[in-house]
């Protein structure tokens, strides 16, 4: 009894020194919370270093300013901008799904704004930039094809429309690509009702992409093989009119002949073809050619040929960086 009397007031002790303990580092966790919590400030000094953490490329603690930023200054013109801002952090920190969340935050607050133009072309940069290979779920790629063309159409006659024209040819031709791969799989397994069916999907929906001439070649089989001689000729003749110096319409002209129905039109090499030939008369013509420049002398020579090895050496060790695009003029 008088060892449990005396060991009982030392595991008081104990007891009040482990909560003492406890309590400190209780406090020492909120001191170093206060420290990363941001003091009132001034809102240009806020969003200015959170500028200056952009141009570092730390963009975690660019968010953070352009948060604190929105949460001290909720209804300043400082705040409207801080949110784009956050959005190109978390586009360039790879956070895809908090940037779209940014940009649609801003569409929703400010929908008649003159930097929404941005907000939407940098939700569709998300959206595209998260395109899988073909053989992937192309979910992705619809979201993407969706912003782009909704970029396109709302801003017509920008330079983040005649980008998003690009993309949208790019995303056709992934998603043409998915319906071949598809079809492809379809006709070696013999379901080529099946296969058919998808070959169709890239011709009505994507014959300006260059999955087409194979589709079309892949029709010529498909038709074939079930008997249906009609629909292989005028598949094969499409495809001979259009793609007259094509691989595809080679294999297809052969494999007409082997099967005893030839083709009037032979392949014929190096022609462009119909489709070709109308987009380079409709595209943009080349610039004119400038005039040859007056012949160098031997220290002009030797000074434009180390330019010209500078240049290559830059162009080889140059790493891939995106720029820090600056709508609002920082």
């Amino acid at each position: 009894m008088l060892a449990n009397v005396r060991i009982r007031p030392t595991l008081a002790l104990v007891l009040v020194a482990a909560v003492a303990l406890s309590g400190c580092n209780l406090l020492n966790r909120n001191k170093n919370k206060e420290d990363t919590t941001y003091a009132e400030q001034p809102v240009e000094q806020l969003y200015s270093v959170g500028a200056e953490r952009l141009d570092a490329h730390r963009w975690s603690d660019a968010v953070t300013y352009f948060k604190e930023v929105e949460r001290q200054h909720p209804y300043s013109e400082w705040s409207r901008r801080a949110i784009l801002m956050e959005a190109y952090a978390h586009y360039q920190n790879n956070d895809y799904t908090s940037a779209v969340a940014d940009s649609e935050r801003f569409l929703e607050l400010y929908p008649g704004n003159s930097s929404a133009v941005y907000a939407y072309y940098l939700k569709a940069q998300c959206y595209f930039e998260q395109i899988l290979d073909v053989g992937r779920d192309q979910g992705a790629t619809q979201q993407a094809l969706t912003a782009e063309t909704e970029v396109a159409r709302r801003f017509p006659h920008t330079p983040y429309a005649a980008d998003a024209r690009v993309k949208i040819d790019m995303i056709h031709d992934q998603l043409a690509g998915k319906e071949m791969a598809v079809g492809r799989f379809y006709e070696q397994n013999g379901d080529m009702l099946a296969a058919i069916g998808r070959f169709k999907t890239v011709i009505d929906k994507y014959q300006t992409t260059s999955h087409t001439p194979e589709a079309l070649e892949r029709l010529v089989e498909g038709y074939l093989t079930l008997g249906l001689i009609q629909e292989a000729k005028e598949n094969a003749a499409v495809l001979g009119y259009n793609y007259p110096g094509s691989y595809w319409y080679e294999t297809a002209y052969k494999l007409m002949a082997s099967k005893g129905y030839p083709l009037g039109t032979q392949p014929k090499h190096g022609r462009r073809g119909l489709f070709r030939a109308t987009r380079e008369f409709f595209g943009p013509a080349a610039p004119p050619p400038e005039p040859p420049p007056p012949p160098a002398t031997q220290p002009q020579q030797q000074t434009a040929t180390s330019a010209q090895e500078q240049q290559s050496l830059d162009k080889a060790t140059k790493k891939h960086k995106r720029t820090w695009y600056n709508p609002l003029g920082l």
